[in-house]
Protein backbone atom coordinates (compact mmCIF):
# COMPACT_ATOMS: atom_id res chain seq x y z
CA UNK A 1 0.00 0.00 0.00
CA UNK A 2 1.20 3.13 -0.85
CA UNK A 3 1.03 6.41 1.45
CA UNK A 4 -1.36 7.77 -1.08
CA UNK A 5 -3.30 4.91 -0.83
CA UNK A 6 -3.24 4.85 2.94
CA UNK A 7 -4.33 8.52 3.38
CA UNK A 8 -7.67 7.93 0.97
CA UNK A 9 -8.62 4.45 2.97
CA UNK A 10 -9.03 6.73 6.34
CA UNK A 11 -10.58 9.43 5.14
CA UNK A 12 -12.98 6.91 3.41
CA UNK A 13 -13.22 5.31 6.84
CA UNK A 14 -13.34 8.70 8.50
CA UNK A 15 -14.57 11.25 6.08
CA UNK A 16 -12.64 14.47 5.44
CA UNK A 17 -9.68 14.90 7.25
CA UNK A 18 -7.86 17.63 8.79
CA UNK A 19 -4.91 19.47 6.65
CA UNK A 20 -2.71 18.67 10.15
CA UNK A 21 -3.80 15.84 9.69
CA UNK A 22 -2.69 15.06 6.40
CA UNK A 23 0.57 16.99 6.95
CA UNK A 24 1.17 14.54 9.79
CA UNK A 25 0.70 11.21 7.84
CA UNK A 26 2.72 12.68 5.06
CA UNK A 27 5.92 13.28 7.20
CA UNK A 28 5.31 11.16 10.32
CA UNK A 29 3.78 7.72 9.28
CA UNK A 30 6.17 5.21 10.89
CA UNK A 31 6.82 3.24 8.01
CA UNK A 32 5.93 5.39 4.32
CA UNK A 33 5.95 9.20 6.02
CA UNK A 34 8.86 11.42 4.40
CA UNK A 35 11.17 11.66 7.55
CA UNK A 36 10.69 7.62 8.22
CA UNK A 37 11.70 6.42 5.08
CA UNK A 38 15.40 5.78 4.61
CA UNK A 39 16.15 8.34 1.72
CA UNK A 40 18.73 10.83 1.86
CA UNK A 41 16.52 13.92 2.47
CA UNK A 42 19.32 16.74 3.71
CA UNK A 43 22.38 17.73 1.41
CA UNK A 44 23.11 17.95 -1.86
CA UNK A 45 21.73 15.01 -3.15
CA UNK A 46 18.46 15.34 -0.82
CA UNK A 47 15.54 17.78 -1.20
CA UNK A 48 16.64 21.16 1.10
CA UNK A 49 20.33 22.54 3.01
CA UNK A 50 20.18 23.04 7.23
CA UNK A 51 22.83 25.13 8.26
CA UNK A 52 24.83 22.21 9.75
CA UNK A 53 24.94 20.66 5.37
CA UNK A 54 26.35 24.10 4.66
CA UNK A 55 29.62 24.23 6.93
CA UNK A 56 30.82 22.79 10.78
CA UNK A 57 31.07 26.29 11.64
CA UNK A 58 27.27 26.52 12.68
CA UNK A 59 28.04 23.91 15.68
CA UNK A 60 31.31 25.28 16.66
CA UNK A 61 29.30 28.75 17.11
CA UNK A 62 26.82 26.87 18.58
CA UNK A 63 29.29 24.69 20.78
CA UNK A 64 30.76 28.33 21.85
CA UNK A 65 27.28 29.75 22.88
CA UNK A 66 26.28 26.48 24.95
CA UNK A 67 29.64 27.08 26.73
CA UNK A 68 28.73 30.78 27.60
CA UNK A 69 25.22 29.76 28.71
CA UNK A 70 26.60 26.60 30.60
CA UNK A 71 29.05 29.33 32.91
CA UNK A 72 25.68 31.68 33.40
CA UNK A 73 24.15 28.56 34.89
CA UNK A 74 26.92 28.58 36.79
CA UNK A 75 29.13 25.77 35.17
CA UNK A 76 27.31 23.12 36.99
CA UNK A 77 28.86 19.44 37.23
CA UNK A 78 26.05 17.92 35.09
CA UNK A 79 24.42 19.19 31.77
CA UNK A 80 21.85 18.44 29.45
CA UNK A 81 22.10 19.84 25.62
CA UNK A 82 18.44 18.30 24.52
CA UNK A 83 17.95 18.88 20.36
CA UNK A 84 14.92 18.24 18.99
CA UNK A 85 14.65 16.76 15.37
CA UNK A 86 18.47 16.29 15.44
CA UNK A 87 18.04 14.23 11.67
CA UNK A 88 21.43 12.70 10.64
CA UNK A 89 23.49 14.83 14.12
CA UNK A 90 25.78 16.53 11.99
CA UNK A 91 24.85 19.92 14.11
CA UNK A 92 25.31 17.10 17.38
CA UNK A 93 28.70 15.93 16.13
CA UNK A 94 30.35 19.06 15.48
CA UNK A 95 29.26 20.66 18.69
CA UNK A 96 31.21 17.98 20.34
CA UNK A 97 33.77 17.38 18.82
CA UNK A 98 34.11 21.15 18.66
CA UNK A 99 33.33 21.61 22.71
CA UNK A 100 35.85 18.56 23.00
CA UNK A 101 38.72 20.51 21.68
CA UNK A 102 37.69 24.15 22.96
CA UNK A 103 36.25 23.84 25.74
CA UNK A 104 37.01 20.60 28.14
CA UNK A 105 35.60 21.54 31.06
CA UNK A 106 31.77 21.94 29.39
CA UNK A 107 32.58 19.46 27.13
CA UNK A 108 33.16 17.26 30.65
CA UNK A 109 29.89 18.04 32.06
CA UNK A 110 27.45 18.00 29.08
CA UNK A 111 25.05 15.26 28.30
CA UNK A 112 23.52 15.37 24.54
CA UNK A 113 20.17 14.15 24.26
CA UNK A 114 18.46 13.75 20.78
CA UNK A 115 14.70 13.59 20.65
CA UNK A 116 13.95 12.03 17.17
CA UNK A 117 11.09 10.03 15.91
CA UNK A 118 11.82 8.14 12.50
CA UNK A 119 13.12 4.95 13.03
CA UNK A 120 15.40 5.79 10.33
CA UNK A 121 17.03 8.84 11.53
CA UNK A 122 17.22 7.23 14.34
CA UNK A 123 19.65 5.02 12.88
CA UNK A 124 21.75 7.47 11.23
CA UNK A 125 22.53 9.21 14.54
CA UNK A 126 23.72 6.05 15.94
CA UNK A 127 25.96 5.59 12.93
CA UNK A 128 27.36 9.52 13.13
CA UNK A 129 27.93 9.81 16.99
CA UNK A 130 29.05 6.34 17.11
CA UNK A 131 32.05 7.32 19.36
CA UNK A 132 29.82 9.86 21.61
CA UNK A 133 27.55 6.70 21.76
CA UNK A 134 29.95 4.76 23.32
CA UNK A 135 31.73 6.99 25.98
CA UNK A 136 28.29 7.50 27.23
CA UNK A 137 28.02 11.20 26.38
CA UNK A 138 25.22 11.23 24.08
CA UNK A 139 21.63 9.28 24.11
CA UNK A 140 18.56 8.84 22.21
CA UNK A 141 15.10 10.37 24.07
CA UNK A 142 12.96 7.03 24.41
CA UNK A 143 10.53 7.31 21.17
CA UNK A 144 8.11 5.71 22.97
CA UNK A 145 5.84 4.82 19.53
CA UNK A 146 5.15 8.13 19.06
CA UNK A 147 4.32 9.28 15.63
CA UNK A 148 4.82 13.31 15.76
CA UNK A 149 8.25 14.37 17.25
CA UNK A 150 6.41 16.36 19.53
CA UNK A 151 5.09 13.25 20.65
CA UNK A 152 8.52 11.83 21.78
CA UNK A 153 11.08 14.71 22.38
CA UNK A 154 9.96 15.35 26.17
CA UNK A 155 11.70 12.12 27.33
CA UNK A 156 14.60 13.41 29.45
CA UNK A 157 17.53 11.16 29.79
CA UNK A 158 18.71 12.67 32.95
CA UNK A 159 16.43 14.69 35.90
CA UNK A 160 14.58 17.62 35.83
CA UNK A 161 16.98 19.14 38.17
CA UNK A 162 20.05 19.26 35.96
CA UNK A 163 20.32 22.50 33.86
CA UNK A 164 19.23 22.20 30.42
CA UNK A 165 19.55 23.88 27.04
CA UNK A 166 16.76 22.72 24.41
CA UNK A 167 17.90 23.46 20.92
CA UNK A 168 15.90 23.28 17.50
CA UNK A 169 17.20 23.76 14.09
CA UNK A 170 14.44 23.69 11.42
CA UNK A 171 12.07 22.09 13.91
CA UNK A 172 9.13 23.64 14.17
CA UNK A 173 8.28 24.49 10.66
CA UNK A 174 7.79 20.47 9.82
CA UNK A 175 5.12 20.53 12.56
CA UNK A 176 1.61 19.87 11.28
CA UNK A 177 -0.58 22.84 10.77
CA UNK A 178 -4.32 23.57 10.25
CA UNK A 179 -5.05 25.61 7.25
CA UNK A 180 -8.01 28.35 7.16
CA UNK A 181 -9.82 30.64 4.99
CA UNK A 182 -12.94 32.60 5.03
CA UNK A 183 -15.10 29.77 4.22
CA UNK A 184 -13.47 27.86 7.27
CA UNK A 185 -11.06 25.16 8.13
CA UNK A 186 -9.32 23.09 5.63
CA UNK A 187 -10.25 19.60 5.17
CA UNK A 188 -9.33 16.88 2.78
CA UNK A 189 -11.13 14.79 0.90
CA UNK A 190 -11.14 12.13 -1.87
CA UNK A 191 -13.06 11.05 -5.09
CA UNK A 192 -12.15 8.42 -7.95
CA UNK A 193 -8.24 8.72 -6.68
CA UNK A 194 -7.89 12.77 -6.12
CA UNK A 195 -7.40 14.57 -3.11
CA UNK A 196 -10.12 17.18 -2.81
CA UNK A 197 -9.87 20.34 -0.36
CA UNK A 198 -13.22 21.00 0.83
CA UNK A 199 -13.93 23.62 4.16
CA UNK A 200 -15.95 23.10 7.45
CA UNK A 201 -16.56 25.57 9.84
CA UNK A 202 -13.35 26.75 11.88
CA UNK A 203 -12.86 25.19 15.30
CA UNK A 204 -13.04 27.58 18.44
CA UNK A 205 -9.59 26.75 19.36
CA UNK A 206 -8.61 27.72 15.81
CA UNK A 207 -10.87 30.90 15.53
CA UNK A 208 -9.05 32.12 19.43
CA UNK A 209 -5.37 30.67 17.80
CA UNK A 210 -6.23 33.62 15.27
CA UNK A 211 -7.26 36.30 17.53
CA UNK A 212 -4.74 35.80 19.91
CA UNK A 213 -1.37 34.90 17.60
CA UNK A 214 -2.44 35.68 13.95
CA UNK A 215 -4.95 37.34 11.75
CA UNK A 216 -8.30 35.68 10.21
CA UNK A 217 -7.86 35.73 6.79
CA UNK A 218 -9.31 37.78 4.08
CA UNK A 219 -10.72 37.10 0.99
CA UNK A 220 -9.29 35.07 -1.22
CA UNK A 221 -6.34 34.22 1.80
CA UNK A 222 -5.11 31.03 3.67
CA UNK A 223 -3.47 31.25 7.05
CA UNK A 224 -2.10 28.93 9.11
CA UNK A 225 -2.77 27.99 12.66
CA UNK A 226 0.24 26.34 14.47
CA UNK A 227 -2.09 24.60 17.36
CA UNK A 228 0.66 21.82 17.95
CA UNK A 229 3.50 23.94 17.96
CA UNK A 230 1.96 25.92 20.67
CA UNK A 231 1.39 22.89 22.52
CA UNK A 232 4.90 21.56 22.11
CA UNK A 233 6.77 24.52 22.95
CA UNK A 234 4.35 25.03 26.36
CA UNK A 235 5.10 21.72 27.31
CA UNK A 236 9.08 21.80 26.68
CA UNK A 237 8.82 25.22 28.80
CA UNK A 238 6.82 23.66 31.40
CA UNK A 239 10.07 21.04 32.27
CA UNK A 240 12.67 23.45 32.51
CA UNK A 241 13.30 24.39 35.99
CA UNK A 242 16.68 25.96 34.82
CA UNK A 243 18.06 26.25 31.11
CA UNK A 244 17.62 27.78 28.24
CA UNK A 245 15.31 27.01 24.67
CA UNK A 246 16.79 28.24 21.54
CA UNK A 247 14.75 27.69 18.34
CA UNK A 248 16.20 28.85 15.10
CA UNK A 249 13.52 28.39 11.51
CA UNK A 250 12.09 30.76 8.56
CA UNK A 251 9.31 32.24 10.27
CA UNK A 252 7.39 35.43 11.36
CA UNK A 253 5.49 37.67 14.15
CA UNK A 254 1.89 38.62 14.27
CA UNK A 255 3.08 41.86 13.71
CA UNK A 256 4.02 41.18 10.36
CA UNK A 257 1.42 39.04 9.30
CA UNK A 258 -1.03 42.41 10.16
CA UNK A 259 1.38 44.09 7.85
CA UNK A 260 0.28 41.71 5.17
CA UNK A 261 3.26 39.50 4.74
CA UNK A 262 3.38 35.68 5.48
CA UNK A 263 -0.50 35.35 4.83
CA UNK A 264 -0.46 31.52 3.53
CA UNK A 265 3.15 29.91 3.47
CA UNK A 266 2.68 26.02 3.20
CA UNK A 267 5.51 24.86 0.63
CA UNK A 268 6.66 21.67 -0.28
CA UNK A 269 10.57 21.09 -1.14
CA UNK A 270 11.62 17.90 -3.28
CA UNK A 271 15.03 17.94 -4.91
CA UNK A 272 15.82 21.82 -3.89
CA UNK A 273 12.82 23.15 -5.44
CA UNK A 274 9.61 24.21 -4.04
CA UNK A 275 6.49 23.92 -4.96
CA UNK A 276 2.67 25.15 -3.50
CA UNK A 277 1.47 22.13 -4.06
CA UNK A 278 1.06 19.77 -1.06
CA UNK A 279 -0.78 17.20 -2.25
CA UNK A 280 1.75 16.02 -4.98
CA UNK A 281 3.83 12.69 -3.80
CA UNK A 282 2.68 12.32 -0.53
CA UNK A 283 5.48 10.94 1.67
CA UNK A 284 8.37 11.48 -1.09
CA UNK A 285 8.52 15.59 -0.09
CA UNK A 286 8.88 17.89 2.45
CA UNK A 287 6.32 20.06 3.12
CA UNK A 288 6.66 23.03 5.60
CA UNK A 289 4.95 25.87 7.18
CA UNK A 290 6.78 29.53 8.34
CA UNK A 291 6.85 29.44 12.43
CA UNK A 292 4.25 31.75 14.08
CA UNK A 293 7.32 33.18 16.64
CA UNK A 294 4.27 35.10 18.26
CA UNK A 295 2.91 32.10 19.43
CA UNK A 296 6.04 30.33 20.54
CA UNK A 297 7.07 33.44 22.76
CA UNK A 298 3.90 33.24 24.22
CA UNK A 299 4.41 29.80 25.10
CA UNK A 300 7.06 29.62 26.61
CA UNK A 301 6.62 32.73 28.59
CA UNK A 302 3.52 31.35 29.97
CA UNK A 303 5.67 28.70 31.24
CA UNK A 304 7.98 31.06 33.19
CA UNK A 305 9.92 31.61 30.83
CA UNK A 306 12.01 34.93 29.68
CA UNK A 307 11.87 35.53 26.24
CA UNK A 308 14.48 37.72 24.51
CA UNK A 309 13.76 40.22 21.30
CA UNK A 310 13.82 38.15 18.26
CA UNK A 311 16.82 37.86 16.36
CA UNK A 312 17.97 37.62 12.61
CA UNK A 313 20.39 34.23 12.63
CA UNK A 314 23.08 36.58 10.99
CA UNK A 315 23.07 38.80 13.94
CA UNK A 316 22.78 36.01 16.35
CA UNK A 317 25.88 33.95 14.43
CA UNK A 318 28.10 37.62 14.15
CA UNK A 319 27.94 38.65 17.49
CA UNK A 320 28.87 35.10 18.68
CA UNK A 321 32.10 34.62 15.97
CA UNK A 322 32.64 38.60 15.66
CA UNK A 323 34.86 38.54 19.02
CA UNK A 324 37.58 36.47 17.23
CA UNK A 325 36.90 37.34 13.72
CA UNK A 326 35.23 33.38 13.01
CA UNK A 327 38.54 32.04 14.20
CA UNK A 328 36.19 28.92 14.65
CA UNK A 329 35.22 28.48 10.89
CA UNK A 330 38.47 28.78 9.59
CA UNK A 331 40.71 26.64 11.91
CA UNK A 332 42.35 23.68 9.53
CA UNK A 333 42.79 25.77 6.67
CA UNK A 334 45.92 25.96 5.20
CA UNK A 335 45.84 26.89 1.76
CA UNK A 336 44.35 30.23 0.67
CA UNK A 337 41.50 28.71 -1.89
CA UNK A 338 40.48 26.40 1.46
CA UNK A 339 39.93 29.83 3.74
CA UNK A 340 38.16 31.07 0.23
CA UNK A 341 36.03 28.01 0.24
CA UNK A 342 34.84 28.39 3.84
CA UNK A 343 34.77 32.25 3.55
CA UNK A 344 31.80 31.50 0.70
CA UNK A 345 30.38 28.65 3.30
CA UNK A 346 30.45 31.14 6.13
CA UNK A 347 28.54 33.92 3.94
CA UNK A 348 25.47 32.43 3.33
CA UNK A 349 25.13 31.44 6.65
CA UNK A 350 25.09 35.41 7.93
CA UNK A 351 23.66 37.28 5.00
CA UNK A 352 20.79 38.64 3.24
CA UNK A 353 21.62 36.74 0.25
CA UNK A 354 21.92 33.34 2.20
CA UNK A 355 20.13 32.40 5.30
CA UNK A 356 21.27 35.18 7.39
CA UNK A 357 18.03 36.92 7.05
CA UNK A 358 15.30 34.62 6.35
CA UNK A 359 16.03 32.54 9.64
CA UNK A 360 14.82 33.88 13.13
CA UNK A 361 16.49 33.19 16.50
CA UNK A 362 14.29 32.52 19.60
CA UNK A 363 15.97 32.78 22.97
CA UNK A 364 14.17 32.43 26.26
CA UNK A 365 15.54 31.64 29.83
CA UNK A 366 14.35 30.17 32.70
CA UNK A 367 15.94 30.26 36.34
CA UNK A 368 18.95 32.52 35.49
CA UNK A 369 19.48 36.13 36.24
CA UNK A 370 18.56 38.62 33.08
CA UNK A 371 21.71 40.71 33.50
CA UNK A 372 23.64 37.49 33.19
CA UNK A 373 21.41 36.57 29.82
CA UNK A 374 21.86 39.85 28.37
CA UNK A 375 25.37 39.38 28.14
CA UNK A 376 25.27 35.77 26.08
CA UNK A 377 27.29 36.95 23.07
CA UNK A 378 24.62 35.79 20.91
CA UNK A 379 22.25 38.49 21.98
CA UNK A 380 24.90 41.39 21.65
CA UNK A 381 25.68 41.64 17.92
CA UNK A 382 25.52 45.43 17.43
CA UNK A 383 24.87 46.56 21.38
CA UNK A 384 27.71 49.03 22.95
CA UNK A 385 28.51 48.24 25.71
CA UNK A 386 27.97 51.65 28.40
CA UNK A 387 30.61 52.49 31.25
Amino acid sequence: MTLRQKIEQEIRERGPIPFSRYMEMCLYDPALGYYSRNAEQFGKAGDFYTSSDVHAVFGRLLARQFDEMWRALGSPERMEILEIGPGRGLFAQDVLDWSRKKFPAFFDAVHYSLAESSPALRGRLQATLEQHFAAGKASLCSDGEAVLPSEAALERPLTAEVPIIVFGNEFFDALPVEVLSSQGELRISEKDGRLLESWQPASAEALEFLDRYGVHPEAGERIEASLIAQRYMSQIAATIKRGFIIAIDYGYTRQEQLAGRHRGTIAAYRQHSMSANPYEAPGEQDITAHVNFTVLAAAAEEQGMQVQPLLTQSQFLLGIGEHNQFADAFEGCRLPQEHAKVALQLKHLVTPAGMGESFQVLVASKGISAELVSKLSGLTFGKTTRP
